[in-house]
């Protein structure tokens, strides 16, 4: 993973430009809409926040905001944005989620799914579930694999991840774990932390919630 946040770190800069696609654009309204209604007066903690735009999407709604990231390229950014005043930003690993004492009441993740190792996903999962209140809300936003829009898959590992080859603007090349899961492999790890699973398929993108044991 150190090499994902070096990548993240040097990516800082022209991340959203990804949101600018003009196929994604219906898309990404609908997500926006759906995200600010899901996570509205609640306690959010927010995973791998980057550079904040989903944090921006819903955080004049949510009761308050906690946003985690491991770079402060991207957290720098975040706190520039519109919605960050009511947000506490904290630079953390999502492999390893500050204690927070269990005071969110909602967990939202945007783009980070895809870049967990398969033979990790469970176990990351059971720290999710362990980091919010009891019966809290958890949802994962992120990519379906579109061909002509998404970057190729270059290479599967023996645990069956995908990588992509990704240029930067300064000319670097960075080989980046990124996984396109059906939708009955994500009912299927959601049900086994929590209930109420319950994904949304849109031409680009999957939206997967559930609720964490009460």
């Amino acid at each position: 993973m150190d090499n994902l946040a070096t990548y993240y770190a040097r990516r800082a800069a022209e991340y959203e430009r990804i949101y600018a696609k003009p196929e994604r654009q219906a898309d990404l309204r609908a997500l926006e809409a759906r995200v600010r209604k899901m996570l509205t007066g609640r306690t959010v903690l927010e995973l791998a926040c980057g550079t904040g735009y989903w944090t921006d999407v819903f955080g004049a709604q949510a009761a308050q905001v906690t946003a985690l990231d491991l770079n402060e390229e991207v957290l720098q950014i975040a706190r520039s944005k519109k919605n960050a005043g009511k947000v506490q930003f904290v630079r953390g690993s999502a492999y390893d989620i500050p204690d927070f004492g269990r005071t969110h009441d909602a967990l939202f993740a945007g783009f980070w799914w895809s870049h967990v190792p398969l033979e990790k996903m469970d176990v990351f999962l059971q720290a999710v579930t362990r980091s919010v209140a009891p019966g809290a809300l958890i949802a994962f936003l992120d990519n379906r694999y579109v061909e002509g829009s998404s970057t190729p898959v270059s290479r599967r590992d023996a645990q069956g991840n995908d990588y992509q080859t990704r240029k930067l603007d300064d000319g670097s090349s960075h080989e980046v774990l990124k996984n396109f899961p059906e939708e009955g492999e994500l009912i299927q790890r959601a049900t086994r932390h929590g209930w109420g699973a319950h994904v949304e398929l849109l031409p680009h993108y999957w939206l997967l919630s559930w609720w964490a044991p009460k």
